[in-house]
């Protein structure tokens, strides 16, 4: 059983435990954003309920029994499971690095292998990433009922998500003075989740000339760009648009262009496999991302085209 060292003066409960876990999440703070910390903290819980009590949670083998646990009894898959694992393990070591728990003990944790993804095959969805092609992006786009002004901030909303390859969160929070014009186009200046500085996203005119539609028919004022409604009659507000509701946007629009499980994140996908097939490059810079390979693994959805072999002999 490991015997805890260091600090004590830092006392998280756990309802479900029977002695307090001298620690939790916040460990974390200054390494991660605070989005990034909640998850942690969620997946910490709910390894700290299935260890039951403090001895069991600070044993390895506890992590162990409950990989086995997540991988019979829940339909999770194995990336979720995995990315939970991870998140306990992380938590140890930095308890460790901050003196709550022995090194010895943190080391016991990361030697917990996770499950392997060919074991779990039939629960990863065929349909995690749906590929949106330009024509049916157009459909999408042009969905929304003008006549409604529910219809004119959705046009711009969905032009936004098309064209700028924002993440949900960042189009969410975006503000008036983000978009800049630059050249003959225009940017927006954004600091996602791994940025510390701002950054140039693309927005194309045509997004451009929506947003602009959209705030000058808009009856309130708000420094956000996309405000929720409120009620059935339509009331605009100047609280801005919550993550879920976008998401409720895009399966909404993209039902029109017979595409079904579509999620914001797959208008992200499509602006950098649209990029990607001419500049991968400029496909990573306008996601933002700090690896080349990170754009090339995840945003390249080219597909194996039929008739490739038809001339071969």
């Amino acid at each position: 059983m490991t015997t805890l060292t260091g600090p004590t003066h830092k006392i998280v409960p756990h309802s479900s435990l029977s002695a307090p876990v001298p620690f939790d999440a916040t460990l974390l703070a200054g390494q991660l954003a605070p989005s990034s910390i909640a998850m942690y903290q969620r997946d910490f819980t709910a390894y700290a309920a299935f260890a039951g009590d403090l001895a069991a949670l600070l044993d390895a083998a506890t992590l162990a029994r409950w990989r086995t646990h997540l991988a019979q009894e829940t339909e999770m898959s194995p990336n979720t499971i995995n990315r939970m694992l991870s998140a306990v393990k992380r938590l140890m070591r930095e308890a460790a690095a901050q003196g709550y728990i022995p090194h010895a003990a943190a080391d016991a944790f990361k030697d917990v292998s996770g499950v392997k993804a060919v074991a779990l095959k039939e629960r990863i969805k065929d349909n995690a990433r749906v590929r949106i092609e330009p024509t049916a992006m157009r459909t999408i786009c042009d969905a929304p009922q003008p006549e409604r002004l529910i219809g004119v901030r959705d046009t711009a909303l969905l032009n936004t998500l098309a064209s700028s390859g924002l993440r949900v969160s960042e189009v969410a929070g975006l503000k008036r003075q983000q978009i800049r014009a630059k050249g003959a186009g225009y940017v927006i200046l954004v600091r996602g989740k791994n940025d510390v500085e701002y950054r140039e996203a693309p927005l194309s005119r045509e997004a451009y000339s929506h947003i602009t539609a959209w705030l000058e028919e808009r009856p309130v004022h708000s420094d956000y760009i996309f405000t929720a409604f409120d009620g059935r009659g339509e009331r605009v507000t100047a609280r801005p648009i919550s993550s879920v509701a976008i998401w409720r946007v895009a399966r909404k629009y993209t039902d029109t262009a017979g595409l079904t499980d579509v999620k914001p994140h797959d208008f992200r996908r499509f602006v950098g496999t649209q990029l990607a097939r001419s500049n991968l490059r400029m496909a990573q810079k306008a996601l933002g991302h700090k690896r080349l390979e990170t754009t090339a693994r995840h945003y390249i959805l080219d597909e194996l085209e039929a008739g490739l072999t038809d001339d071969l002999y």
